[in-house]
This record gives C-alpha cells, sequence and structure tokens, in this order.
C-alpha cells in the first residue's frame, strides 16, 4: 500500500465573507432558497468568531444537491457538467458522515489527499478514519473547487468517498463519486476537454490521478 506522507495541496481558502460573494454571484442562494443576507451573515458570523480562518462555506447537500451545483463549475471558460451514466447523482448521499442540520456550515482543514493516488477508496476510507479525519461529500468538493479552482488540475483530481448510493436492498452502490477534468472522449464529446467532470470510480478500483478529498471537521459557528 503507498505510503501515508501529508497530501501536497490544502493551501488557505479565501476569506468567508469572499467565499459567501462567490456563491451569491454564482445563484447559489437561489439553488438553495436562501436570502443573499443569509449567507452574507453567516459569514460574517463566523469571522467575527475567528472561527473560519481557512474553512470553507458549504451548503447543506439538500439545499444545493450536486446536480446543481456542478454546471457552476468553470474551467478553461467551459462549464462543469455530471457524465451522463449518473442521472442518479442526487441520490449520492451522506454516508458515515453527517453534515450538521443547518442550511449552512463551515468545512475544516480541507485537504485533496494527494499522498493517497493510487489506493482504492475501500482502502482509502480507513485510513482517513484512522487519521481521524473525514471524507468530503460530492456536494463539499464541488463546494471546494467553485471557490478554489486551483484545487482541480490534471493529473491531481480526487473523489468524495463521504457521498454514497444506498441501493433499495440495503447495499451500496459499487460506485463512488469522483470531480476530475474530462479529456473530451467517449460521451463527454470535443467540446467538454478540459471541462470539470463529476463521475465515479469502482469502489475496489485504483486511479493514480485521484486522491481522496477528505476535512478534520464540519461545524456552526455560534455566538
Amino acid at each position: 500500500m503507498p505510503d501515508t506522507t501529508p497530501a501536497t495541496f490544502s493551501p488557505a481558502l479565501p476569506a468567508l465573507s469572499a467565499q459567501a460573494e462567490r456563491l451569491i454571484e454564482l445563484g447559489v442562494q437561489e439553488i438553495a432558497g436562501l436570502p443573499a443576507a443569509e449567507i452574507r451573515a453567516f459569514a460574517a458570523t463566523a469571522e467575527a468568531l475567528a472561527g473560519g480562518d481557512g474553512a470553507l462555506l458549504a451548503v447543506h447537500p439538500d439545499r444545493a444537491p450536486a446536480s446543481a451545483l456542478a454546471p457552476l463549475l468553470r474551467r478553461d471558460d467551459k462549464p462543469g457538467f455530471v457524465v451522463t451514466d449518473m442521472p442518479d447523482v442526487d441520490h449520492f448521499t451522506p454516508c458515515s458522515v453527517e453534515p450538521p442540520d443547518a442550511p449552512l456550515y463551515l468545512v475544516t482543514g480541507v485537504d485533496r489527499g494527494d499522498h493517497m493516488a493510487n489506493w482504492s477508496p475501500e482502502e482509502a476510507l480507513p485510513a482517513l478514519t484512522g487519521e481521524d479525519r473525514t471524507p468530503l461529500l460530492l456536494t463539499e468538493g464541488i463546494h471546494w473547487v467553485l471557490q478554489q479552482p486551483a484545487a482541480l488540475e490534471r493529473n491531481h483530481c480526487f473523489m468524495t468517498i463521504g457521498s454514497r448510493l444506498r441501493k433499495a436492498n440495503g447495499t451500496l452502490d459499487a460506485r463512488t463519486p469522483a470531480i476530475w477534468i474530462s479529456n473530451g472522449t467517449g460521451r463527454d464529446g470535443r467540446e467538454r476537454r478540459n471541462a470539470p467532470k463529476v463521475g465515479w470510480c469502482w469502489w475496489g478500483n485504483r486511479h493514480t490521478w485521484l486522491g481522496f478529498a477528505s476535512a478534520t471537521g464540519r461545524r456552526v459557528p455560534r455566538p
């Protein structure tokens, strides 16, 4: 199994007030049914409490699903998209992860998990748990790239294994969501080359160009 040295991409995120404005600029408040003023107030409160330094501002996935957020991604002026064989993307919900019961929350210590490239999701999940880290949800990963597009680069993309699909019989679907960059091949179409792409990989498969995005925790700052 690969070594577990620290990941190589975890730069400081923009200030929470700037992240709030970015979401509002993109129209996320309309998707989530939240007043823009509420998003600004949440960010201001978190900053005033000095509890949001370096954190990611996230909207609860029940309010802003992946299918609505993915098209807001941009790379080379090309919009993001969900692969055609993942029409059930919004059914990939938190699994062994409990986002706060609030429309807005903070995700702390976000990291791309480059050191786990060429691990399978099956191998990565217990390793992250052993490091007291929590895997990102798919929507959190999209939020991260919306705020910090450099988090997604060729040969250094990431999986978001905090989101899984539970089938009708109670078992987990073997697909696990990831965010990477399209090569413009196959059903993606040449016009989507270099566009951000929400797709999936098998639970037991390894990929040299996919790390495992994770965080130290999630919280809602309280005055």
